[in-house]
């Protein structure tokens, strides 16, 4: 019964956190650390209710409010947003994969945006043609990839445990650390995760026999593994950066971090570090784009090639690339714009799982609907903070 949160966990493995995690610790040491556990733990609940509701209605979170919109003009608003979400997520994850391709064989990075964009097409037709399942195998293996590729540094150049302790304590420092706050939040917490997890748990359990309290039962261990595993990952890669990379020159660009490792830890680390980028923007874009398709057909009740739906939501990453922008920054602003999408997720789904005439027993308790509130009211204020902070130029 396990997968389908594993799936979604890819979002949160992309290489938009890799960008952000790895600029937080290069630029302020521990400091961050525990906006990474926070963005995890929100993320823990935020999941677990977009599988349940997926897995108890049989629709997916953007059917649903497809459904409830009377307004063919309000649904195309909502959509719209929803769109610049799926563009940007794919804006971190092609410039990602670009960026690994380049550091493994000197590829151009528009040549590896392209490429990038073809192996998740690819992906795609996988979990067309052979079915959920399959595609779940595939992406499990990615992450793996990922996982490794990112973690292993930490064991050959482990962190200060007093710097790690110390991280752990809510603070800022600057308006810069508030930036990448609410850049490795809009890493963690995506929007195309929300809308995604519940019609992978759609797909999955279409016509599954078993009752339902068991496959939910399944899912909070699916829910509970995938987040440990990001959690584990996100916090790898800035503990990495942390000890290796504070106060190294250039480190604030991915090549630089690559090359940093590769000059302090060693080639070996800096390999592995590549291929964890390349699988995270592979895997990544993948389901960002099975995200987008199900936005689209969900809100406008539309279904359209999935070439072209590709070619819509990729453009803009291949013309970021093509025109040279900085790869970096460009990943770093794209989780900013990340950010700002959640509440248009997090708050649709807090309010219908809380329905009782949607989801009968299975509706949320009065804590889980607490919490949920409260999470969305943490991301909105920081959100709002950050907003004054880029108006008023500090």
């Amino acid at each position: 019964m396990l997968g389908p949160a594993l799936v979604a966990g890819v979002a949160y493995l992309d290489p938009g956190n890799v960008a952000s995690n790895t600029t937080a610790g290069a630029t302020y040491g521990y400091l961050l650390i525990w906006v990474v556990v926070l963005a995890n733990l929100i993320a823990w609940l935020v999941q677990y209710l977009s599988a349940k509701l997926g897995l108890v209605t049989g629709r997916s979170l953007p059917e649903l409010l497809g459904a409830r919109m009377r307004s063919r003009w309000a649904r195309r608003a909502y959509w719209l947003q929803a769109e610049l979400v799926a563009i940007a997520t794919d804006v971190a994850e092609v410039i990602g994969g670009a960026v690994a391709l380049q550091l493994l064989f000197g590829l151009p990075l528009p040549a590896g945006g392209v490429i990038t964009a073809v192996v998740s097409l690819a992906l795609l037709v996988v979990q067309t043609r052979h079915g959920a399942r399959t595609f779940e195998f595939v992406i499990i293996g990615l992450v793996a990839i990922i996982a490794v590729g990112f973690v292993a540094g930490v064991f050959i150049a482990p962190p200060d445990a007093a710097g790690v302790a110390s991280g752990l304590v809510p603070r800022f420092s600057d308006s810069g650390s508030v930036l990448l706050a609410a850049s490795i939040l809009g890493a963690t917490v995506m929007p195309h995760a929300i809308y995604a997890h519940s019609a992978l748990t759609r797909d999955r359990f279409d016509g599954d026999t078993t009752p339902v309290r068991r496959l939910l039962r399944a899912t909070r261990w699916d829910v509970s593994i995938a987040m440990a595993v990001a959690g584990a990952v996100n916090i790898g890669i800035l503990l990495l950066a942390a000890a290796n990379l504070a106060g190294v020159a250039g480190t604030a660009s991915l090549e630089g971090a690559y090359a940093a490792i590769r000059d302090g830890i060693g080639p070996v680390v800096a390999l592995l570090f590549a291929v964890g980028l390349l699988a995270s923007g592979l895997a990544s874009t993948a389901v960002g784009a099975y995200a987008g398709a199900e936005i689209m057909q969900g809100l406008l009740h539309t279904r359209i090639p999935l070439l072209v739906r590709r070619l819509v939501s990729i453009l803009p990453a291949l013309l970021l690339l093509a025109v040279g922008a900085d790869p970096t920054r460009s990943l770093v602003l794209s989780q900013v714009v990340l950010s700002f999408g959640i509440p248009f997720a997090l708050v649709p789904l807090v309010a219908l799982t809380a329905r009782r005439e949607l989801l009968g027993r299975f509706c949320n308790r009065v804590v889980t609907t607490v919490l949920g509130v409260v999470a969305s009211l943490a991301l909105i204020t920081l959100n709002g903070m950050l907003l004054v902070l880029v108006a008023t130029g500090h």
